[in-house]
């Protein structure tokens, strides 16, 4: 498929057509079976790419950024000679290809972190003199600012260390890439509380599906009991990474 009928594509779907050149577009729809069938897996991962990646701003910013460059460049050429359109197309083109290719990669090939990573809400009881900070550690780590959340906690459990502050607080790092400490909170967790072993274990999968490590994170998934609340989604990962 030629690479210039992605820009074709885009135009048509952004209504950036004149009626001219959407009437020629439709005819060679109508046509041609190949440019047809290739129009609609376009479409396909343009949606795919809004809903899953939130590809319209990021599609936004590059039309501006594109714009920027050819304005300029245009403004320089225009008054001593018609310029090409041809290779600036080109490299829209490719830049379009780019992203469905970086779609499909992601989408067709190993899980990725954020499609597994619903961290619950923190609902903490407040407990004598360090309530205040506790509901400050609280609000920041609801409000997924957890590198305001993570000093927060951290000053709490030098007095107070509980499983369940211990537990949010190594979440809060694992939002962070702090993967050692995270690490360490959980498997200091998976050893003590029952309660709190299979949450501890799925959050070390968790960080190894962060790091790309799908060897180790598999190995830790299948560990987790079938009784932990969230097994759907134990199951689901380890059939992703299978």
């Amino acid at each position: 498929m030629n690479e210039e009928h992605y820009i074709l594509f885009d135009q048509y779907l952004q209504n950036e057509m004149t009626v001219g050149e959407r009437k020629k577009f439709e005819k060679q729809l109508a046509e041609d079976s190949e440019f047809a069938s290739a129009f609609e897996t376009f479409k396909t991962v343009n949606l795919q790419l809004e809903t899953k990646f939130g590809y319209e701003e990021e599609r936004e910013a590059f039309r501006k950024n594109l714009k920027r460059v050819s304005d300029t460049h245009f403004s320089k050429e225009r008054k001593t000679k018609v310029v090409s359109l041809k290779a600036w197309y080109y490299a829209v083109a490719a830049s379009v290809a780019i992203l469905i290719g970086l779609f499909f990669f992601n989408y067709e090939g190993n899980p990725v972190f954020e499609d597994f990573n619903n961290p619950e809400q923190a609902q903490f009881t407040e407990r004598g003199e360090e309530s205040v900070t506790l509901k400050q550690a609280e609000i920041a780590f609801n409000a997924k600012k957890y590198k305001e959340a993570i000093p927060l906690f951290e000053e709490i459990l030098k007095v107070n260390k509980t499983p369940e502050i211990q537990y949010f607080y190594g979440v809060a790092l694992l939002e962070e890439s702090q993967f050692n400490k995270a690490e360490a909170i959980f498997n200091e967790l998976k050893s003590g509380t029952p309660v709190y072993k299979d949450k501890a274990l799925w959050n070390l999968a968790l960080i190894k599906l962060k790091q790309k490590d799908y060897k180790s994170c598999k190995e830790i998934l299948q560990t987790i009991s079938q009784d932990y609340e969230n097994y759907d989604d134990v199951q689901e990962l380890l059939n992703e990474l299978d």
